[in-house]
């Protein structure tokens, strides 16, 4: 896991905005007061003409002078976020700070950050009532925990508030920053299917042409393969130009396909950590990987090596929400037909609850590719309240078996209670 570590290198997430602090002042409950009195005296002066009683305004109209040609800020404030990076693992708590500053003294400011829904606040707060000497700074933190799912944080809201409580204005201003929950990620060793129920962790073999390897199959001579691996016995046999094959120990290509059904919701976040782990592991053996994210819109990147590419594949497992998506089974036939390398290893996570998704296993094996179900189990995710739930779940898991042990002919299904760890169900199937 250490290559994980050194993969989010600390590197500080800045967005600053200075604004000019001013507005319509709007008057507050108690300016409405002083006005409704001030009138009240006039108008009581007028009917019983005492116009000493004016007098008694004299107060008022000096507070409300002084409140707004005294007290109405004309000033630069600069306000940034500050994160100390833009992704971070699921579950994280980190520590956001605001950074205030006024090249004036201004008394009553109030700061309000947004919170992106997707992020719970676990300590400090996120509005504060500040005074502030000229040239001040001051930093304003809280923390947060970190779910999965890109989060946004829009705007800074600055109120103003005279002393005297009369006036007020709001200004929400655009402060723009980032935070990309990636799903936890724990070791896993892949369990790969190179021929028949063999199961190997680690390189694969994969055919391709070349010299000093080991022999694989003879086919029809393609253009550019070099005339000295014709064989020319098989040429006159048939009278077409063959070549010889061969198999090298270079790695076959892995593409994850992601089922995310509305059906899974219960395990889906399973589903994700799962695919990143899995991720992790080729990554870290060097193996080129692909990813089928089977949403409404199925999203679809090429097999490709390296941290940038692994990142890319993190970064649409961020944002992935179940929905109700019925096609994946023609999602995976079209891909299989037009996209999907050939003799790749498929590694199909699905739990496996709807007729589409289970066709898609089966057209998967159809099409001649070795695969490998990472099945998370939605009854091990339910924890049962009374005796009649309780029953009702063994009678669930025990369709679902039933229903596992004949879909067994077109993969190894990894059968996944969700209360262990996946590399724990992976040993207990492929015995690793």
């Amino acid at each position: 896991m250490q290559q994980l570590h050194t993969a989010f290198p600390y590197n500080p997430h800045r967005r600053e905005r200075e604004v000019e602090l001013e507005g319509r002042m709007v008057p507050t409950g108690k300016a409405w007061g002083l006005l409704v009195t001030v009138w009240i005296i006039v108008m009581t002066a007028f009917l019983f003409v005492r116009w000493s009683l004016v007098y008694l305004t004299l107060p008022m109209l000096l507070l409300l002078f002084t409140a707004v040609f005294f007290f109405k800020p004309r000033i630069r404030v600069d306000v940034e976020r500050i994160l100390p990076h833009n992704r971070f693992l699921e579950g994280t708590e980190v520590e956001v700070v605001l950074r205030v500053s006024s090249e004036e003294r201004i008394i009553g400011l109030r700061v309000r950050d947004d919170l992106p829904e997707g992020l719970k606040l676990l300590s400090g707060r996120r509005d504060w009532l500040l005074l502030l000497s000229k040239g001040e700074v001051k930093e304003l933190k809280y923390t947060i925990l970190v779910k999965r799912g890109v989060h946004e944080f829009n705007w800074v809201e600055l109120s103003y508030r005279d002393p005297f409580g009369l006036f007020h204005f709001t200004r929400r201003i655009d402060l723009y920053s980032e935070v990309i929950g990636v799903p936890a990620i724990e070791e896993v060793p892949t369990p790969y299917s190179t021929r028949g129920t063999k199961i190997t962790v680690g390189a694969l073999p994969s055919p391709r042409v070349g010299e000093g390897v080991e022999f694989h199959a003879i086919r029809e001579y393609q253009p550019g393969d070099p005339l000295k691996i014709i064989n020319w016995k098989a040429t006159a046999r048939t009278g077409k130009i063959m070549s010889n094959e061969y198999e090298s120990e270079r790695k076959v290509d892995v593409v994850f396909v992601v089922d995310a059904s509305y059906r899974g919701e219960l395990v889906f976040d399973h589903l994700i950590r799962a695919a990143a782990s899995l991720m992790l592991n080729a990554l870290n053996d060097g193996t080129s990987f692909g990813l089928l994210l089977a949403e409404d819109v199925p999203l679809w990147v090429r097999p490709d090596y390296g941290k940038r590419h692994f990142f890319k594949c993190i970064d649409f497992l961020s944002t992935a929400k179940p929905d109700r998506n019925n096609m994946i089974a023609y999602q995976v036939e079209h891909l299989i037909r037009s996209h999907f390398p050939p003799r790749a290893q498929l590694v199909y996570l699905s739990p496996l609850l709807t007729e589409e998704s289970r066709k898609a296993l089966e057209i998967m094996a159809s099409f001649g590719y070795n695969v490998v179900v990472i099945s998370p189990n939605p009854y091990t995710a339910v924890e049962p309240k009374s005796r009649e739930e309780e029953l009702a779940l063994r009678l669930l898991n025990l369709a679902r078996k039933a229903l596992l042990r004949k879909m067994a002919s077109h993969g190894i299904i990894v059968d996944w209670d969700v209360r262990k760890p996946l590399k724990v169900a992976v040993a207990e199937v492929v015995g690793l």
